[in-house]
């Protein structure tokens, strides 16, 4: 009998202190979808890892002088984690290897691939409230044709809402998946990538809505294509 394919490793990144939690259910959503998560943070980069795929976090803002702005705002930045990530996804891309960004995730791996940010958006809101809520109570509008649409089934989906910073100029080779109804952009995909998405939202705090569970199958089931 032939042996059955390993389990992919997925590396999941996050700060050396603090955002436990959220990366707990990051890992408890990869271990129902199959695969082995590994945490990697700058005090446990885990280089030696073989990553099969990886899920950059949430957390503090990304630091503006990587996409050579002047700072607007007086956030929170963690370069060492800002380094550590930027390794990791310049590494996955090179390898080709499926990435899921989170929040922050998603507004680093549009900042490496040449892209920039907007330092804040409350002056930017007109429909919806800039007010933070881990429950799905904001509207995200799908764009047709995406990777997206195919995993969260349909147009309109409700989100939650975390963050203070959003996609502006977006990177190289990357397309717009979904906005709010201020139009802000809450996802980003590449089209000519196996699986590269990054989502505004956190998903891994709605694990309970099937939609949601699967930006991580879809994530895994690419990452075990991979090994075959």
């Amino acid at each position: 009998m032939a042996e059955h394919a390993r389990a992919p490793l997925i590396g999941v990144t996050g700060p050396t202190r603090g955002g436990k939690a959220p990366r707990l259910l990051v890992a408890l959503a990869l271990r129902v979808a199959g695969a082995r998560p590994v945490m990697m943070t700058p005090a446990k980069p885990r280089a030696d890892a073989d990553i099969d795929a990886v899920v950059i976090t949430g957390g503090h803002d990304v630091d503006p002088v990587l996409y050579a702005a002047a700072p607007e705002v007086t956030p929170k930045y963690d370069p060492e984690r800002d380094a550590l990530e930027s390794t990791v996804i310049e590494r996955a891309l090179a390898r080709g290897l499926p990435v899921l960004g989170i929040c922050r995730g998603a507004q680093l791996l549009n900042v490496r691939l040449g892209g920039s940010l907007f330092q804040e958006l409350r002056s930017r809101r007109k429909e919806t409230s800039n007010r933070w809520t881990i429950f799905p109570l904001k509207t995200l509008r799908v764009e047709p044709g995406t990777r997206l649409m195919q995993l969260l089934g349909g147009p309109r989906k409700k989100i939650n809402s975390l963050h203070n910073q959003g996609i502006d100029r977006l990177g190289e080779d990357l397309v717009v998946a979904g906005r709010d109804l201020d139009g802000i952009v809450q996802a980003i995909e590449s089209p000519t990538h196996p699986f590269l998405i990054g989502v505004q939202w956190h998903p891994e705090l709605l694990l309970y809505i099937g939609s949601q569970r699967r930006l991580f199958r879809a994530l895994v089931d690419c990452a075990r294509t991979r090994l075959q």
